[in-house]
């Protein structure tokens, strides 16, 4: 197997041409231009920070694209170092998809590429770096490369007034020793769309109307519970899939990389917070105003009583039907290893580390059950790339039927089970959704026969 290290030489090597082209150099001209480049950001009033970011903003800009109507996108690394894209929860082929580990280049520095998309399936998506922090906390998702990709469907029967795109994200990470004295990274600011609470502009909306929520945890390790004080949430879809049964709640629970798209009748005048539930993290800068027209004064705030959340809720019917056979399964086991005071810890699965992992290839056309047992005493926000999975047995034994997503979070000392369609042929790389985790060693790649 080819290491990330050679990975790496090898495309920075072909970046030397003054562009790496993903679909040759007579690709059409761009629909859309991405520049990854170092900025400073203004998260609050006291608090900047220097980052990489795309097109000098955090989040970067909003993409639309209609489902199945190929695009082009010219992507520019004005940074010294190199840079991948990976387009989250699309069904690429492995050369576009955004991870050097399943063969697609790295753009080298002061250079770039261009790549042709066919973008599928629709829902609410978001683009981001996959390259390696290590002990650097200001590197990779760390920092400030992510953007919202919204995949219109041919026909959007959603009645809604108007629709927000939320982006969490923690900030000016250091590490903090645990109880075990392993090292964990800890955050200065947490943020929505870049700014803490009180120096971004609110959330404007108007009674009567209905607003539609696309919410994304972009956040490097941090699970966030968000409330909306004096509303609920009808939860509609799940990493921009749509459930089985939409459900009322009072607060959502996000783990890195997992979105959800809510919709919130405003029928409660005033001026309320949306923020994080925890009220540590909401101290850090972690919540907006919704401000209705005609209404003025502090932000008003209710704390819940408890925090409650449980995938199961929006199971529903089956999709597609019983399969013909019983599912293969592949047993996945998580487990970390002590690297001494100080340190970080490494992470396995099946007792090796990336890129030592092996599992049978799969066979196209063939159901997997991917059977995920977490013997460590963290949480894992686990995502398969170019493949949705669906939901089917969660940590208390409940089995869930419909659910579609592509990250889930594996609770610790649990276990999880979900299936998909082995239909998107080439490398697929799994992995934790933290970094620190993806860093030391919690990924593998699935190879087709």
């Amino acid at each position: 197997m080819i290491s990330r290290r050679d990975l790496l030489k090898i495309s920075t090597l072909a970046g030397l041409a003054p562009r790496l082209t993903a679909f040759g150099h007579d690709a059409p001209a761009p629909d859309h231009t991405i520049e990854i480049a170092d900025v400073t950001l203004d998260l609050a009033p006291r608090h900047t920070v220097k980052t990489t970011a795309y097109n000098g903003q955090a989040p970067g800009p909003l993409l639309r694209f209609k489902e199945n109507q190929p695009v082009t996108i010219e992507v520019i690394n004005r940074t010294d170092r190199p840079e991948v894209v990976h387009w989250h929860g699309l069904f690429l082929p492995p050369a576009v998809d955004g991870a050097v580990e399943e063969g697609t280049p790295a753009i080298a520095p002061r250079s770039s590429a261009r790549y042709r998309l066919t973008p599928r399936p629709s829902g609410f998506r978001w683009y981001h770096t996959h390259s390696m922090a290590m002990n650097d906390l200001s590197r990779a998702q760390y920092g400030g490369q992510h953007g919202f990709l919204m995949i219109e469907p041919r026909e959007n029967p959603a009645r809604y007034d108007q629709e927000f795109f939320l982006a969490l994200h923690d900030w000016g990470g250091y590490l903090l020793a645990s109880d075990d004295g392993a090292m964990n990274p800890s955050y200065a600011v947490a943020t929505i769309n870049g700014k803490a609470m009180g120096s971004g502009e609110p959330l404007r909306v108007k009674q009567g109307q209905r607003i539609l929520l696309h919410i994304l945890n972009s956040s490097p390790t941090e699970v966030h519970w968000i409330a909306l004080a004096g509303h609920s949430f009808r939860v509609v879809a799940l990493d921009g899939n749509p459930v089985p049964e939409p459900q009322t709640v009072a607060m959502l629970r996000l783990a890195p990389a997992e979105r959800v798209c809510a919709l919130v009748e405003m029928d409660n005048p005033g001026v309320w917070i949306l923020g994080e539930v925890r009220k540590h993290v909401q101290a850090l800068g972690m919540a907006i105003a919704v401000e209705y027209e005609n209404q003025s004064g502090a932000p008003r705030w209710h704390q819940p009583s408890d925090l409650s959340w449980g995938y199961e809720q929006f199971g529903g019917a089956p999709v597609g039907g019983n399969p013909a056979e019983p599912p293969t399964v592949i047993p996945l086991v998580f487990d970390s290893k002590f690297q001494g005071h100080g340190a970080m810890e490494s992470w396995t699965i099946n007792g090796a580390s990336y890129p030592d992992v092996r599992v049978a290839p799969l066979i196209a056309g063939r159901r997997y059950r991917l059977q995920f047992v977490n013997n460590s005493v963290d949480d894992h926000p686990v995502h398969l790339h170019r493949h949705s999975f669906e939901l089917r047995r969660l940590g208390a034994g409940n089995d869930s039927r419909g659910i579609i997503k592509d990250v889930v979070l594996v609770d610790a000392r649990t276990r999880m089970e979900v299936e998909f369609t082995a239909d998107n042929p080439g490398a697929s790389l799994f992995h934790c959704h933290q970094q620190n985790h993806m860093d030391r060693g919690f990924m593998m790649v699935f190879n087709y026969a």
